[in-house]
């Protein structure tokens, strides 16, 4: 979901980010945040064949779906890129298809086992019983949401970015250092305005907005250098919004409690144990930073300015 800053039909970072979702031609690494602190450990516990919270068990022939044999994922239409690839969440290419796969895997379905099914963004954490047995739509963890559905650990952490015309001197920009002189802005109260104060500390005073779509309006109007804001955001105001701009870069270090995005279940589902122990497996193997550098970094020139 995007961010509480994020304005736009993008998966909403809290959007909230609510979906942050982008409408994005191109496509960053990852890691996350717009509300943001250190990402938890991922649980040691619950290998996907260890028994589940409900007595029941991880191991595929015994995991109790939406349709016997197969495993449904949801998400939204369309399908924006870097999350999913000419709107196809089949074809396993984007970061969120990448993901949904590598833990159909980890609970040991194959790829066919895997059926797709269109979920609107503010549906899929709507009270109710859902017809999916999970839904990755970039949508954030948090407790109001978890009053309606369960999340799993979160699969993405999001991060700040910095967004610049491609032809300003923010633009050039390799490293934190290279920020420091340059005109910044963020809207106030957020954790990217807390990136610019906190991490680049540039020698003249940000501009501070009400609302992300100020300070989009004085990226494009020049009257900053460059914008601070989450990386889903980036995206879309790069992708639909304003074209002529690029995403610079992005931080490694963020403040406060990161925020992250969560497959949603149906609440109590008795997958929810073990989507999280898939998903926590693949964190603790490698295999969501490799996916995250693959599909959202070097995808969209992304790097990590240090």
């Amino acid at each position: 979901m995007p961010p509480a800053s994020f304005s736009g039909p993008v998966r909403r970072v809290s959007h909230p980010f609510g979906r942050g979702a982008i409408a994005v031609a191109v496509v960053a690494s990852a890691v996350l945040a717009a509300g943001c602190a250190p990402q938890p450990e991922p649980g040691a516990s619950a290998s996907p064949g260890a028994a589940t919270a409900k007595g029941g068990s991880c191991e595929q022939g015994r995991l109790t779906t939406e349709t016997a044999g197969k495993l449904t994922v949801g998400t939204d239409k369309p399908a924006y890129a870097p999350w999913f690839k000419d709107d196809k969440p089949s074809n396993g290419q984007g970061y969120e298809s990448a993901v949904a796969y590598a833990v159909a895997e980890k609970l040991g379905f194959k790829k066919d086992d895997v059926v797709w099914q269109t979920v609107a963004f503010n549906n899929a954490f709507a009270p109710g019983e859902k017809k999916f047995d999970l839904d990755l739509n970039q949508i954030s963890i948090s407790d109001q949401r978890k009053k309606a559905v369960d999340f799993s650990s979160g699969y993405y952490d999001v991060r700040q970015t910095v967004v610049a015309l491609k032809n300003s001197k923010a633009a050039k920009a390799r490293s934190v250092a290279d920020l420091k002189n340059v005109k910044l802005g963020a809207q106030v109260g957020t954790t990217s305005l807390d990136v610019i104060n906190e991490v680049i500390k540039p020698a003249e005073k940000p501009a501070v907005y009400q609302k992300n779509d100020f300070a989009k309006a004085a990226l494009k109007n020049g009257q900053v250098d460059g914008i601070v804001v989450d990386l889903p955001t980036a995206f879309y105001i790069t992708g639909a919004e304003v074209p002529e701009a690029s995403v610079i870069g992005q931080f490694a270090d963020t403040l406060g409690k990161a925020e992250q995005f969560g497959a949603v279940l149906d609440k109590g589902s008795p997958l929810t144990p073990c989507v999280t122990a898939a998903v926590d497996a693949l964190r603790k193997d490698g295999t969501l930073a490799k996916l995250e550098k693959q599909w959202l970094a070097d995808a969209v020139d992304a790097p990590v300015l240090k």
